[in-house]
């Protein structure tokens, strides 16, 4: 007999996250944190006068209908802080801050690209469909729409948002949405036209927002359902198959304890889920032990709002890798959402190293400081030193989806499909984003329900065969008896 039907193994947003899905289906979870408290990396930080700081995700973009459920289910939409009616984004471009076209109008006119680039970026619907899954985002871009939009564009997303290193990473998986459209519409202007067409009347409108009090205030929310049995400072330590159920042992406070449940998600970094792996299929946990993490270092600075000239007016700035900086980009937190700041004052969020530079999780506050104010002073026209600083570092901020990923991906899925009954539903498969990690976890929510359900109709039906005389509940017990004894 299992003591509930699901275990999720890991306390972040994609943990609690198909927990919270998971009871909506119907079923009975438990969920285990090693840590003293939920959500990860998600963890927000209200300082003694005023600011209210994010130390890892800010906000959630959202254009999924999944993401729009499954906020309304969880109560949270008068708690929604809506994102500030500013569109203008800038980039570093030559030491300045220039806005980013969004505009056909305003890329031609823009310094961003020279003439060559934008007669370039014209010629996209005529270059033959091409790539394949091992084909990285610099390849992708360039091959579409030419090395400018590559430098000038993408790869102060993909180093900025993502962390990662466009030469390394993987289209397939950091650009699904564009690779797809080339390979159904041989064209990304023509895919995104018709994508357009093709999803006026059903699609979701894009919004973008945190919640008063912070991103806390989401993981406050789901780890608060009553439904869900969470129990923090619980590791896991291995994980056996008895039977049709799986056992999970593992440590809370010093002493041991252990769970069997039917099925079992883990929702922890890769590493710790190839250790947990490794006795039932070594080719899994070899997979899952090559996934990289980026470092990140966050700097938080706070100024009073005179000390600095330019109006940021938009949502902050991304530094292009030929800047030669070790910072990749700025959010203007304040600008965002006027209550992260107290009143006369702005807050600037700083991001540090990722993939483009490593090293830089080994700097001390004092470089770190440093660095983000070399970088800020000119651009902003900053009159005096910070009133307030404060830094987050993560060893392990973001998977790189480096490599042939997509194939890493399918080959993980392959090797799923020979233990029945566990999961994977963490950060590294399906993207990174707040919003990737609900939609995923509804998904496997679904799966795991209907897997479950046909379990039980299986279970019945072998038992009712084997003692047609006995009920459906004594049926029940017979198959459970049957399996705790094998």
């Amino acid at each position: 007999m299992s003591d509930v039907e699901v275990l999720v193994i890991g306390g972040g947003i994609s943990g609690l996250s198909i927990a919270t899905s998971l009871v909506r289906e119907g079923v009975s979870v438990e969920l285990w944190e090693s840590s003293g408290r939920p959500g990860g990396k998600i963890e927000t930080h209200a300082d003694s006068h005023g600011y209210i700081m994010e130390r890892a995700a800010t906000m959630v973009l959202n254009f999924r209908p999944e993401v729009t459920r499954f906020i309304e289910q969880s109560n949270l939409v008068a708690k929604k802080s809506m994102l500030a009616p500013i569109v203008r984004r800038y980039m570093m471009h030559d030491g300045k801050l220039v806005t980013v076209p969004t505009k056909l109008a305003a890329m031609v006119s823009s310094p961003i690209w020279s003439l060559a680039g934008k007669l370039r970026m014209l010629t996209e619907p005529f270059i033959r469909k091409g790539g394949h899954e091992n084909e990285t985002v610099s390849e992708f871009i360039s091959r579409r729409v030419g090395r400018e939009v590559l430098e000038n564009a993408m790869e102060p997303y993909v180093s900025g948002v993502l962390a990662s290193n466009p030469d390394l990473a993987n289209a397939y998986s950091v650009l699904p949405r564009m690779t797809r459209l080339e390979r159904r519409f041989g064209s990304l202007t023509l895919g995104i036209f018709m994508h357009k067409v093709l999803g006026r009347r059903t699609a979701t409108p894009k919004e973008t927002f945190s919640f008063k009090g912070g991103m806390s205030t989401l993981v406050e929310s789901l780890v608060s359902n009553p439904n869900i049995r969470f129990r923090s400072g619980h590791t896991a330590v291995e994980i056996t198959k008895k039977g049709s159920y799986w056992r999970v042992t593992g440590s809370a406070a010093g002493t041991g304890l252990s769970v069997t449940a039917r099925q079992v998600v883990l929702s922890v970094p890769a590493k710790a889920a190839a250790r947990l792996l490794a006795p039932h299929d070594h080719d899994l946990a070899g997979l899952l032990r090559g996934i990289q993490y980026a470092p990140v270092t966050v700097v938080h600075t706070g100024f009073e709002r005179r000390s600095i000239e330019h109006p940021l007016d938009g949502t902050g700035f991304l530094i292009p890798r030929r800047a030669g900086v070790a910072a990749t980009g700025c959010l203007w937190m304040s600008s965002l959402f006027p209550a992260c700041a107290p009143p006369g004052r702005v807050l600037l969020t700083n991001y540090l190293g990722g993939a483009r530079r490593p090293e830089v999780e080994e700097w001390d506050d004092e470089r770190s400081i440093a660095e983000i104010l070399r970088v800020l002073t000119p651009l902003l026209n900053i009159r005096d030193e910070p009133e307030m600083v404060r830094i987050d570092r993560h060893r392990e901020a973001l998977p790189l989806y480096h490599g042939n990923y997509y194939g890493r991906m399918k080959q993980v899925t392959n090797c799923l499909q020979q233990l029945p009954g566990l999961h994977l539903e963490a950060n590294y498969r399906g993207g990174v984003s707040v919003r990737d990690r609900i939609v995923c976890a509804q998904s496997t929510a679904h799966r795991i329900a209907d897997e479950l359900a046909q379990s039980v109709v299986s279970e019945k039906t072998y038992s009712l065969n084997k003692h047609p005389a006995i009920s459906d509940v004594d049926a029940s017990r017979e198959f459970e008896k049957s399996v705790l004894t094998d």
